[in-house]
């Protein structure tokens, strides 16, 4: 797969494909600019290097229709500001609009193009829209992660359309870091998994024993482990169907000689929210009336313990309900541990993201993934479509 600075783009139409999926508020106001700073780097060497940069993305899921509030325009003028330049709006993507915009721009301008999926054919992977997008180009470039596990015409089509393309530097670094941690770690390797259900991993869960030396599972996932064990959980969150699931994991992991380490005790509440009765015990003494909503401190130093041996980490999810003050305590707490172990640490998901920001460690994060469903898919040992249409591409 090349990376941009492997194609020749000076004076080139450069179409990027960007992740501006940013959230909104009822004024139109972009809430979170992460995501949009998140592609700086690639933007600016693009502008140093004379390109005349397109951007395109989408926004939200307005299933081929024109939705107002779904509307890019907010985020050309927060990359106006970080830019320090005018970042050009325009309100389609393809056709005669767009066509004019890209032919009066002059090298190092950007323009943003409106939302990719008030067409349909982005979607549905169309290469008839795919050929219109290619038609504003001399040069794609991918750096949108975040997408990159779901077919599109913007994406994959598109590569099939062009005489180049190539990786930006977001997208680069998001599959080299997740190959230096899973593809060949230094070890010890450990896997953080977290979050409410063990259904929504199930399957990262299944690939992870086949390559991790720990495996350290929180949150309320934790919880159906400790079912499966035949313990008493109270009315902490649990799925019956997936008891057999959590058997066959401890199972295999134990074949496998990895270490699972789950909670020895968590924090109770009568109700999971703020003001409830709050108390901690053993997970062999939850009360029937509660519910487990966070890692105990017995289980911090254990997971503490476990993150400094590794030289590797991998994390995604949360250890409890951490945006509660009396549940936050685990994740900030194993956060903390994470940032201090000196180990290549590697988080992906949003909570998770938010959760070692709140705990003041971010900067201490090897690197934070932009993408969840991407991460987990990858964690999971599934393939990439958009970074496979990157690799066929003749560029």
């Amino acid at each position: 797969m090349n990376s941009i600075d492997q194609v020749d783009i000076s004076g080139k139409r450069v179409l990027m494909r960007v992740d501006f999926n940013v959230p909104v508020d009822a004024g139109g106001n972009v809430t979170d600019t992460t995501r949009i700073k998140a592609h700086l780097r690639t933007i600016r060497y693009c502008m140093e290097k004379g390109a005349k940069l397109v951007l395109i993305s989408h926004m939200g899921r307005p299933k081929g229709q024109r939705v107002d509030k779904l509307t890019l325009k907010p985020c050309a003028a927060i990359l106006s500001g970080l830019l320090g330049k005018e970042v050009p709006f325009v309100d389609d993507c393809v056709g005669e609009k767009a066509q004019k915009a890209v032919d009066a721009m002059k090298p190092g301008d950007v323009i943003l193009l409106e939302n990719l999926r008030f067409h349909i054919g982005d979607e549905k992977n169309d290469p008839d829209f795919a050929r219109q997008l290619a038609g504003l180009a001399d040069v794609y470039i991918d750096d949108a992660f975040a997408v990159a596990h779901r077919k599109a015409a913007s994406n994959s089509a598109i590569t099939e359309a062009v005489k180049a393309c190539a990786a930006g530097f977001l997208l680069k670094d998001e599959i080299d870091y997740f190959n230096r941690a899973m593809k060949d770690p230094q070890r010890p390797l450990a896997a953080i998994i977290g979050g409410a259900k063990v259904s929504d991993k199930i399957g990262v869960l299944e690939n992870l024993v086949d390559t991790v030396n720990m495996l350290i599972i929180g949150g309320g996932m934790a919880f159906t482990f400790l079912r499966a064990m035949g313990k008493e959980i109270g009315r902490s969150i649990c799925e019956p169907d997936m008891l057999d699931k959590a058997k066959s994991i401890m199972e295999k992991a134990g074949s496998k000689n990895v270490r699972i380490l789950l909670p020895v005790d968590c924090v109770v509440a009568d109700k999971a929210e703020a003001g409830a009765s709050v108390n901690t015990c053993s997970v062999d003494s939850i009360p029937a009336d509660w519910m487990g909503l966070d890692i105990g401190p017995a289980t911090q130093k254990i997971f503490g313990d476990a993150v400094r041996e590794a030289k590797t980490i991998v994390w995604n999810g949360p250890m409890g309900m951490f945006e509660l003050e009396p549940f936050s305590k685990g994740t900030f707490g194993l956060a903390r541990d994470v940032a201090a172990s000196g180990a290549l640490s590697i988080i992906g998901g949003g909570d998770t993201d938010s959760a070692v920001h709140k705990a003041g460690v971010s900067d201490k994060i090897s690197y934070i993934s932009t993408g969840g469903g991407a991460f987990l898919e990858l964690l999971e040992g599934k393939t990439m479509p958009a970074v496979d249409a990157l690799e066929r591409c003749g560029g």
